[in-house]
């Protein structure tokens, strides 16, 4: 089975998904995480953000491994290389957006996607999951909350991780994201006609986690 869960930076989606998955003992797949690892491969190879080209060929020739953790979060390997706690820095979150609007760069990566999901049971989260990865997912979700809410989760998170932010910049982030991932070419967030809206703002991650795991289960 193949649970997608589509939806806007901050909503939690990665949060749920990961706890959905692991109560269902399913593979957890983070698709944000391999455009951010993509995005730091560039940056690292001093890339301009505006050189597509090189960015395209990087995707082609890059290794991502993506390994559950039972005691901990999902381990992301780059060729070879654990950067699990790199891809969060906030360099990495301010151009990630430009890296994946990429056509070329978005089919790389969604063969990559389809190939993990193709494993097994999996839960995968990103922005074009239901709709373009997996538009045959048997259950699709589309997990959302307010702008307000959104960048108080994401400022929490980063926070969380060690990062020196002000709320503000964090804010201006998920704007820029939101624009620019709703209005890209290539598979824009968009939710699924078939997914299941759930709006985060006032409910807590087990409340959510729960609603999701009673409809998987009863297939509603």
């Amino acid at each position: 089975m193949i649970i997608a869960i589509d939806g806007p930076a901050g909503a939690g989606k990665s949060t749920v998904a990961k706890i959905l998955a692991k109560k269902l003992s399913f593979l957890y797949i983070d698709t944000g995480a391999m455009y951010r690892a993509l995005t730091l491969k560039a940056l690292e190879n001093n890339v301009p953000m505006g050189n597509e080209a090189e960015i395209i060929r990087l995707a082609g020739r890059i290794k991502i491994d993506l390994v559950n953790n039972p005691d901990g979060p999902l381990r992301v390997l780059l060729d070879g290389q654990d950067v699990s706690l790199l891809i969060r820095q906030p360099r990495i979150t301010q151009f990630v957006s430009d890296v994946a609007k990429i056509k070329e760069v978005r089919q790389i990566l969604v063969k990559m996607q389809r190939e993990f999901g193709e494993k097994g049971d999996c839960v995968l989260d990103g922005r074009d999951i239901g709709t373009v990865v997996f538009p045959y997912a048997q259950k699709k979700f589309f997990i959302d909350a307010s702008a307000d809410e959104r960048v108080k989760r994401r400022y929490k998170e980063l926070k969380g991780l060690g990062q020196e932010v002000a709320e503000n910049e964090v804010a201006k982030d998920l704007a820029n994201r939101d624009k620019i991932d709703s209005t890209r070419q290539a598979s824009p967030l968009r939710q699924a006609p078939d997914a299941i809206y759930i709006d985060t703002t006032n409910l807590s991650i087990e409340e959510v986690v729960e609603k999701m795991f009673n409809l998987v289960k009863t297939n509603g």
